[in-house]
């Protein structure tokens, strides 16, 4: 029966306090308007209100003094470090919380746990700490009430009530001193000794006096309460707070504070006191501790929450470009249209507390200009410019600054702010090095911006229609000016468009591209000679335009036909600067109105293509042969032996000529070359093929089939430094040489490849190999797979494969990366005529 009654005693308590409090408060405030308040927090003294923390910062600091008392007692030691921390949180989450000994109790479990303690020991840290918050409230609340003190209750009544206090706080001297042992609910406690029983009264009553000082320091100077005469009755308003259960005993605490102090002084100023109270002793330390647990926990969870970061990092990473590029028209549109659009007048009227006028005017300008510069700045995100990433990252931050500055828009300035920290962790996201003038806006970007810019002036004019124009308004400065601030805010946002427009205007258009010259043929050698890949090589042709990186160890090739832009491969050089490369080609093309299309790309680098947002068809596949395995014994390779040994007895030789002997063979290589176009009445191909020129053959070794000692037979040998791979273009013989004379060659090349370290033989394409017929699969790879069948009139695909299964290849697929859908067509036919050197090619020998 008893139980019950507790339960229902302290299940009923609590309201019934915060309806008494309720009803005291309706009382002392009727009639009374919230910007008394704001007077009088206005009207605080700053020397006070700083002492006042400081003396917050104290008695926090004192709080560790609990914990340091609480593990003594449990028998347990920590670093002063670890014990000040926990105390920190646990008291300013018990503090503003609520039901202080579940929420503090939470948090010394997670934090004490951490730091190795038992779930016993920390159950007794737990149980001291609650003691020690009532050891020093009940003889100081005692004295209070025998002194005297102003509470709400008959003088007798505070006199039997002070007196028990006090006899609470000797019995447990007492019973410490004789070190007993209690029994609560089946549970023996042990009680502390003497020494820790007086320190925790010490401690605890100095905390109750240093919260207590922090109260009077922020009263008016008016207030007819000594310290001594505060600190009873702040004990005596605590303790019926601490019954209440309700975070800080608000309303409790505060209506017989608020009822001891009038009609002496205005209830404004006493409540103005409380709330400042409320905000230094318990809301700052709060906000504290909330965050210093967040980052402990963010510490301690770091492996897994790595693990979260790193695949949503890899999950997004490939669309936050064009995510930021959203994101930057979407925060210059919100501040564009903020600042044509009044600002609210309460907050105008807290900023003119704090804010100087120069600086709300500047504000806003800032505001409309930064909203401007994210608005031309997200077609330089999309193309993931690294300069672009800088100055969204410093325009998000100052807008989030001006957002607050001009009117206290904490919605925008929060919206800048995310989308400030959603764009940090992706900085490697924008790898490409290029001037931001350099980047050409579309018309749709262009139309979208100067949409935004025509909607947020019209908003504007809407929002002010009630004001009569003049001349003068333009130069009305005030606090709630707002529409002064708009006419000039959009005069300068126009103005930015403007001059972005005239600096493009003025900016020199590159130049149109040419084949390389002499001096860029010399730059190119050494590049082309170290690349893994032998096709660089075609760069020597010097009948493509030449990209140079800015690294100057890397290049793309490049032709144009029709309004495609064509890429002969991946380009050459490392990774990054490949990437950089494929982007700059990109928007070239895009300056001159072109499509850019990437041709005959190898499958590692599929994913840069995608990027730029280009679709993938398969082309066909390449024959490597890996030359350290490379022989011709074994029965597969039995044909291929069998037509070398046969081109050794026809009298064939083997020759590699150094490109310095080259030079007095080439009327001989003209005359085998001519003999071979003539055979086969075809004419020569260009840009992935090479065809005869006199300078391009010097530039490397030729192999000769000597029959003889006459030539018969050549291929000009591409052979890098970096003997990766090794390869022909041009392959040319007589028509009088024999049969197995290019089966001789290639097997003559790839021996000595094998001999020199080069890894593998580049054989070359197979087009339209490796395509499937199937009826799922897509329109061009079906087409292509029945080209590849039935195109013998145009060329021999099937025979051309079945010749390099001869050397027993590895096939590596290779592809086409160019605009989809109707575009298409018109790509494939520029890339035919490119190859073919012109349309008539297409169609003709």
């Amino acid at each position: 029966m008893r139980e019950r009654v507790g339960r229902i005693a302290a299940g009923v308590l609590p309201p019934l306090l915060l309806a008494a409090a309720a009803w005291s408060l309706h009382a002392e405030l009727r009639g009374f308007h919230l910007r008394d308040v704001e007077r009088g927090l206005s009207a605080l003294p700053r020397a006070a209100v700083a002492a006042a923390a400081a003396v917050t910062l104290a008695d926090y600091l004192l709080l560790g003094a609990y914990d340091l008392l609480a593990l003594r007692y449990a028998g347990r030691r920590l670093p002063y470090g670890r014990v000040a921390f926990t105390s920190f949180i646990a008291y300013a989450f018990g503090n503003n919380v609520g039901f202080a000994l579940l929420s503090s109790s939470s948090v010394r479990f997670r934090l004490y746990s951490q730091w190795g303690l038992a779930p016993a020991e920390i159950a007794k840290v737990v149980g001291f700490t609650a003691a020690q918050l009532w050891a020093g409230l009940f003889p100081l609340l005692g004295i209070a009430l025998l002194s005297g003190a102003p509470v709400p209750l008959p003088p007798a009544v505070a006199r039997v009530l002070g007196v028990a206090a006090l006899a609470i706080t000797g019995v447990y001297l007492v019973l410490a001193a004789r070190r007993r042992e209690l029994g609560i609910r089946g549970t023996v406690v042990r009680l502390p000794s003497l020494p820790l029983a007086a320190a925790q009264v010490a401690v605890s009553a100095a905390d109750w006096v240093l919260a207590a000082v922090v109260l009077h320091l922020l009263l008016p100077s008016t207030s007819p309460l000594s310290l001594a005469g505060l600190v009873g009755l702040f004990v005596a308003a605590q303790v019926a707070g601490l019954a209440s259960q309700l975070p800080g005993g608000v309303g409790v605490f505060d209506a017989i504070v608020l009822a001891a102090l009038t009609p002496a002084v205005p209830a404004p100023q006493v409540l103005s006191s409380l709330v400042a109270y409320r905000l230094i002793y318990y809301l700052g330390p709060f906000v504290l501790a909330f965050a210093l647990l967040a980052v402990n926990e963010i510490v301690v969870r770091r492996e897994r929450l790595g693990r979260v970061l790193r695949g949503a990092h890899a999950s997004f990473a490939p669309v936050v470009p064009w995510l930021a590029a959203a994101g930057s028209m979407i925060a210059g549109a919100v501040l564009l249209v903020s600042g044509a659009t009044p600002a609210e007048a309460e907050r105008l009227h807290l900023l003119r507390r704090t804010v100087p006028l120069a600086l709300l005017e500047g504000s806003h300008l800032i505001g409309s200009l930064v909203g401007t510069a994210l608005l031309l700045l997200g077609r330089a995100l999309a193309r993931r410019l690294d300069g672009a990433w800088v100055l969204a990252v410093a325009l998000l931050a100052t807008g989030a600054v001006a957002s607050l500055a001009k009117g206290l828009d904490w919605e925008e300035a929060s919206l800048l702010t995310a989308l400030l920290l959603a764009l940090l962790p992706f900085r490697r996201q924008f790898y490409r090095r290029s001037a931001l003038l350099d980047v050409p806006l579309s018309a749709g970007w262009i139309s979208a911006v100067l949409v935004v810019i025509a909607a947020s002036i019209w908003i504007g004019f809407f929002s002010y229609r009630h004001v009569d124009y003049s001349r003068d308004l333009w130069f009305d400065f005030a606090f709630h000016a707002d529409a002064p601030r708009f006419l000039r805010a959009s005069v300068v946002g126009v103005c930015a468009v403007v001059l972005y427009g005239v600096v493009r205007l003025m900016h020199p258009t590159p130049p149109e591209p040419a084949p390389p010259g002499e001096a860029e043929l010399a730059r190119l050698r050494p590049i082309v000679d170290g690349a893994e890949d032998s096709t660089a090589h075609l760069a020597l042709l010097g009948d493509k335009p030449i990209l140079f990186g800015e690294d100057g160890a890397s290049f793309l090739m490049y032709a144009v036909e029709g309004r495609t832009w064509c890429s002969m491969g991946d380009p050459i050089g490392s990774k990054r600067a490949a990437t950089e490369l494929a982007w700059r080609f990109r928007e070239l093309s895009d300056r001159h109105g072109g499509r850019a299309c990437f041709y005959q790309v190898g499958p590692g680098a599929l994913p840069r293509y995608l990027d730029l947002g280009l679709a993938i068809y398969r082309l066909g596949e390449e024959a490597i042969v890996p030359l350290p395995t490379f022989s011709l014994d074994g029965p597969e390779r039995r044909p291929l032996r069998q037509a070398f040994s046969r081109a050794e007895r026809d009298g064939l030789s083997f020759e590699l000529v150094p490109a310095e002997r080259v030079p007095p063979l080439l009327p001989e290589l003209r005359r085998i070359s001519a003999a071979w176009l003539a055979d086969r009445s075809t004419r020569e191909k260009g840009f992935s093929l090479g065809y005869f020129d006199e300078r391009y053959l010097r530039e490397g070794p030729v192999a000769l089939a000597l029959l003889d000692g006459r030539p018969v037979a050549f291929a000009n040998v591409w052979a890098g430094t970096a003997r990766a791979e090794l390869s022909v273009d041009l392959m040319r013989h007589v028509a009088d040489a024999p049969r197995s004379t290019m089966d001789f060659l290639f097997v003559s090349l790839m021996r000595w490849g094998r001999a020199q370290g080069y890894e593998a033989f580049n054989l070359g394409m197979a087009p339209f190999s490796g395509l499937e017929d199937r009826m799922l699969a897509p329109l061009w790879m079906r087409l292509g797979a029945r080209l590849y069948r039935h195109g013998e009139y145009f060329y021999n695909f099937q025979g051309l494969r079945q010749y390099k299964e001869k050397f027993a290849p590895e096939w590596r697929p290779r592809f086409l990366a160019a605009p989809g859908g109707f575009r298409l067509p018109l790509v494939l036919t520029n890339v035919a005529a490119l190859v073919s050197r012109g349309l008539k090619g297409v169609v003709s020998r």
